[in-house]
Parts: structure tokens; C-alpha cells; sequence
């Protein structure tokens, strides 16, 4: 099985600023490029911190609208690598509460942004591609079982998996591979368990 990488979504052409970037110019491009965040960098093009449309509404909340980026940004930069997983960039995302992680290279310069939006889109696949994969790669490839053993149903994202386990012990596996596939949201389990002393037989 071949899980999507952080490289796989990111938005290559990231619009990003600088710390003295001026409100207006950071509200411009908001505007402009229909963003609601976008990264602040050094001369490097490294990620120093994001700002964002929340950050422009506080600091305004105040009466004022002047300042640059690097008064108005959050930091440090949370941010992702090109080779990392999308479930851990998920993770990520959710345990910092942001919207998008800005992603670098190994030198710590920005190469794109990662957005809640883009981590969506893993969710679009469509079920005939999920039901394929798990057959192929999951039920056949990776765990040698018989496709005839377990049916595989996926609506909206939603795998069920039926039939017989004649080798119980694998079914906590086969679960655990059938929810990292690219696209469920959930896996139920209709599987009926042979006894070990059947499935030697």
C-alpha cells in the first residue's frame, strides 16, 4: 500500500510575506489570492511564523490598522515536511489548532503549505478506489487472504467488511489496515470469527 505523503497535496506556489510586510499589503493578498492565512519568512525563506485573517480581526478589534507581519504573526512556525505522512501532518495540524502548516525542505525553507482543505480532499476518493485497494493491497498483497473469505463494501467512505475470518488472529490487522487506507472514515466489522481449532483444520 502506497499512502499519500504531505508532498502529494501541498500547494507548491505558497504566497508568503515577510516581517515587515504592512497590514494593508497583508490584507491585500488575503484578498487577493483567497487565503485566510499565509506564512511569514526571513531572507532565507525561512518560516518564521503565519498570519492570518484572525490575526488581522484581533489586531483591528483594537481601533488600529497599522503593523506588519512580524507583529501580527503567530509563532514560532508549526510546520511539516514534504516526506511526512498526512495522517501525522493531520495530527499535527490538530494538536497545534491551525488550519495549515507551512512545509520545508531540510534546510528549513518553504517549498508550499499544507491546508485543512487539502487534507479533505483524501476524503473524495471514490469507493470503487477504496474497495480496490483493500482487496488488492490489504485483503490479497500484504495479509495472503482469500478475497472470497471477506467481502468488502465501501459507501461514502464507510468500508464493511463481512464474510468469514478464518484466521481470527489477523482480524485486529486487517482492521487497522483497512482504516488507514486513503479515503475511510470508518471500517464495521461483520466478520465472523472460525474458533483456532476450526481454522486448523
Amino acid at each position: 500500500m502506497r499512502h499519500r505523503s504531505v508532498s502529494d497535496l501541498i500547494t507548491p506556489t505558497a504566497v508568503s510575506v515577510v516581517p515587515g510586510t504592512t497590514f494593508k499589503e497583508i490584507a491585500r493578498l488575503l484578498d487577493e489570492f483567497d487565503i485566510t492565512a499565509m506564512p511569514v519568512v526571513d531572507e532565507s525563506n525561512r518560516p518564521l511564523g503565519v498570519v492570518s485573517e484572525a490575526d488581522l480581526v484581533r489586531h483591528s478589534a483594537t481601533g488600529e490598522r497599522h503593523g506588519t507581519a512580524g507583529a501580527l504573526m503567530s509563532s514560532p512556525a508549526v510546520v511539516a515536511r514534504p516526506e511526512w505522512s498526512v495522517v501525522r501532518a493531520a495530527r499535527v495540524m490538530d494538536r497545534a489548532k491551525v488550519k495549515r502548516l507551512p512545509v520545508v525542505d531540510v534546510d528549513g525553507r518553504l517549498v508550499g503549505v499544507l491546508s485543512r482543505s487539502d487534507l479533505v480532499q483524501l476524503f473524495l476518493r471514490r469507493d470503487r478506489a477504496i474497495q480496490e485497494e483493500i482487496v488488492e493491497d490489504v485483503i490479497t498483497r500484504t495479509l495472503a487472504l482469500s478475497p472470497s473469505d471477506v467481502s468488502v463494501e465501501v459507501e461514502d467512505g464507510i468500508v464493511t467488511l463481512s464474510g468469514t475470518a478464518r484466521r481470527p488472529g489477523l482480524v485486529p490487522v486487517l482492521l487497522r489496515l483497512c482504516n488507514s487506507v486513503d479515503g475511510v472514515v470508518e471500517v464495521v466489522d461483520r466478520l465472523e470469527r472460525e474458533n483456532d481449532a476450526t481454522a486448523r483444520k
